[in-house]
């Protein structure tokens, strides 16, 4: 048997452990042999980006980081650790105590000619990132997760690599609260993987709004970013989104506001690097009405679910964008905890090809929390991304947040940061009726592990106040596992109000990643190209 075989053999199942991504075929794409078999292994290095928090001198900020116990396999070695990313590019002379400081437009060198000062900062090691930042969040055993807090507009951006037994399902999340000014809110966000494109649908360069994109470099080499704007009409035409440099180990904020001169609501933001690879999330602000951060949705698909929309919401509007050459003809379904229903008066959202769409929902849920379903509504499946803007509270008591569309729990899914009070779980079964298991870790300054089962009736969805830890100190993960049926969507909620404001934030769980399939050959290796 040649050489070359065994080779591919040990690449392929090295850089799937290593990336968390894995794929088998045989020459010509072929289906492998029947003596081929796919085994689960975890993974053994993960990333995570998080952007810096907030620009506002009365923020508060708690970072949590976990890894969830019990995974197969992971070996006894490895770390977790968060670094302090070594330059934000901000406006230092911002006014102060205001709530409303705010960042740079893009730095350094945005336009045409970033791509060369991006060249002349990783020839330099990266420019001013170039060398790692201190170490700010350690994680000590899977299982139990750890916190830190800081205070302020200095909170840190963070990168971090979790490797060994750590990496599978490593999971991270910053918190912020905003008690007054223009950015006053909670905003919540779990820390994103590197990636080299990201869509943001739900964002706004009206002057109410003060939408910043975030990006963030893990790597040791400066990376290439375009950001484009997309509206009713389609590409904006931008001013200086081509080409932003992003140097090594950084965080660069872009005001979207700056990159274009039309000043328009119900934006879809594509996130795209030419070198490298980032983390990107959307920081918004609306005068008035709250902030929070808007993540990337998932990969546009025919038939997406945005999960989570609380019984209380006052006001819930879709946007969706179709980034290939057709339109799409979506219904709209609101899947609650009684079954799938169709809004009255908002049936369907036509989406032009290239184009953004927006639909006013209202106060959709009526009292019981929901998902929504957009699905084709005719014969064609044509590829969308959407997300929610959803509002609760009124007047001058309002507060705002987003929900993006998220794929199917696969086999796991974490968010970190619950308190003893104000978390509520939503679990959304589209199709089949699902049975879901949910652990609650052990409190990051103590308290044991507990564990529910739920049943999920299909076309439904569950809202539940999650288990707590016996004896809870700090605060603890949750960890979503569907066990049997239909597949699950589901997003958490966290309540913080404030002076009569309720204030939250939402963050959905998508699928960990936290195991990819690797092949195991048992005599015959011809599936990967080889000679005998």
């Amino acid at each position: 048997m040649n050489r070359t075989t065994l080779s591919l053999i040990a690449v392929a199942t090295a850089l799937a452990a290593v990336t968390g991504v894995a794929s088998m075929s045989g020459p010509d794409g072929a289906e492998p042999t029947a003596t081929a078999q796919v085994l689960p292994r975890p993974v053994e290095r993960s990333s995570l980006l998080c952007p810096a928090p907030s620009v506002s001198d009365v923020a508060e900020t708690t970072y949590t980081s976990v890894t969830p116990a019990g995974t197969k396999d992971a070996g006894t070695d490895g770390a977790a650790e968060l670094r302090e990313s070594t330059v934000t590019l901000v406006d230092n002379d911002k006014p102060k105590d205001d709530g409303k400081n705010e960042e740079k437009d893009g730095g350094k060198g945005s336009g045409k000619d970033a791509e060369k000062d991006a060249e002349k900062d990783a020839e330099k090691g990266g420019g001013q990132g170039g060398e790692q930042g201190k170490s700010f969040l350690t994680l000590k055993d899977p299982g139990t997760p750890v916190s830190a807090e800081a205070g302020g507009a200095e909170a840190p951006a963070l990168v971090g690599t979790a490797t060994g037994r750590f990496a599978p399902g490593w999971t991270a999340q910053q918190t912020t609260t905003v008690p007054v000014g223009g950015g006053r809110g909670v905003l919540g966000v779990s820390c994103t993987a590197p990636d080299t494109e990201f869509w943001f649908p739900g964002a706004s360069t009206q002057k109410s709004r003060q939408d910043y994109v975030h990006l963030t470099n893990p790597d040791d080499s400066a990376a290439v970013v375009d950001v484009e704007l997309y509206g009713k009409d389609g590409l904006l035409k931008a001013e200086s989104g081509e080409g932003i440099p992003v140097p090594a180990r950084s965080s660069v904020p872009v005001l979207l506001s700056t990159l274009t001169g039309e000043a328009a609501d119900n934006l879809t933001v594509r996130v795209a690097t030419r070198s490298g690879r980032v983390g990107a999330a959307v920081r918004a602000s609306d005068d008035g009405g709250g902030s929070d951060w808007l993540a990337a949705a998932a990969d546009p698909a025919a038939r997406v679910v945005l999960p989570g929309i609380p019984a209380d919401a006052t006001d819930v509007r879709v946007v969706a964008f179709a980034p290939g050459a057709d339109d799409a003809e979506l219904k709209v379904q609101l899947v609650g905890a009684d079954g799938t229903i169709i809004p009255a008066g908002n049936e369907t959202l036509h989406v032009k090809s290239g184009m953004t769409a927006a639909l006013d929902l209202g106060s959709v849920t009526r009292g019981q929390a929901g998902s929504l379903l957009l699905s084709p509504a005719g014969s064609r499946a044509t590829p969308v991304t959407a997300a929610l803007r959803v509002v609760r509270g009124k007047g001058d008591k309002q507060e705002l947040a987003f929900i993006p569309a998220t794929g199917k729990i696969e086999s796991r899914a974490t968010v970190a940061d619950n308190r003893a009070k104000g978390s509520t779980l939503s679990l959304t079964a589209p199709g089949e009726t699902a049975k879901v298991k949910v652990t609650a870790s052990a409190g990051s300054d103590g308290g044991e592990p507990a564990e529910e089962t739920y049943t999920v009736k299909g076309g439904t969805t569950l809202a539940v106040t999650p288990p707590v830890p016996a004896g809870l100190k700090g605060s603890y993960a949750l960890t979503v596992e569907p066990q049997s049926g239909g597949p699950v969507h589901a997003a958490r909620m966290l309540e913080l109000p404030e002076d009569g404001v309720p204030m939250f934030t939402v963050q959905t769980l998508p699928d960990d990643r936290g195991t990819v399939f690797v092949p195991k050959a048992r005599e015959d290796l011809s599936i990967l190209g080889g000679q005998d």
